[in-house]
């Protein structure tokens, strides 16, 4: 899995406290993101962040390049609808040579699971090209095409819908795959906007597991806002 950060929002912190200290300046916006200083962006953002008060989040976005993850990953990461995505087709491009796929470890670790699977991919490879050898548009050649082909997807997300999606994604319940995409794009978010993702990740972080009787039991060690 290779994830890289493409674009964010220039001085998110900033843009986020401007959008926020407008609704009560009497000065533009402009005025706001040249002259607020520092340590009154820092005193905004603890507001926003400790009232909920989390549209102006929506204001710095990310943009994201994801390769080498499964079909199985990118149905599960669309369900989050407050993003953009745009996925390498499965329509248009033809996949003529081998056919990457990404094999869970509970396959890998096991010689008898790792067979099977294998076989399985070897088998839907060899459907899929000879459909197309028979002129089957790879439109509905790609039909035998298993949820463990690997893909690429462009991913942006607004800060607001990026702290949901680590709320979701980077607890210990999540399923693995997501999971590791997860962690990997809060790495590389937190130095861009130390304050606003201090905390960021499962909800055990800020609190309490909001899962009950099916807590992972394994919280993360809690991070205090300084």
């Amino acid at each position: 899995m290779q994830v890289e950060l493409l674009y964010h929002t220039p001085d998110p912190e900033r843009a986020i406290a401007t959008a926020a200290r407008l609704c009560y300046a009497p000065v533009g916006a402009s005025e706001l993101m040249e002259t607020m200083p520092p340590e009154r962006v820092q005193s905004v953002l603890s507001t926003i962040m400790s009232s909920g008060h989390f549209s102006t989040l929506e204001h710095a976005s990310y943009t994201f390049a994801i390769d080498g993850v499964s079909r199985a990953l990118t149905h599960q990461l669309v369900r989050h609808r407050l993003a953009s995505f745009n996925q390498q087709s499965q329509r248009y491009v033809k996949f003529k040579d081998d056919i990457e796929v990404v094999k869970p470890g509970s396959v890998s670790e096991s010689p008898e699971a790792s067979r099977v699977f294998d076989e399985a991919m070897a088998a839907a490879e060899d459907a899929y090209a000879a459909l197309l050898e028979l002129g089957v548009p790879a439109e509905d050649a790609r039909f035998v095409l298993p949820n463990a082909a690997e893909t690429k997807i462009v991913v942006t997300m607004n800060v607001r819908e990026l702290l949901h999606f680590f709320g979701l994604r980077c607890c210990n319940r999540a399923q693995w795959e997501i999971r590791e995409l997860a962690l990997k794009m809060l790495e590389l978010v937190r130095p861009t906007a130390p304050y606003v993702f201090v905390d960021a990740g499962a909800p055990c972080v800020r609190g309490a597991c909001p899962e009950g009787k099916m807590t992972c039991g394994e919280p993360y060690e809690r991070v205090v806002r300084a």
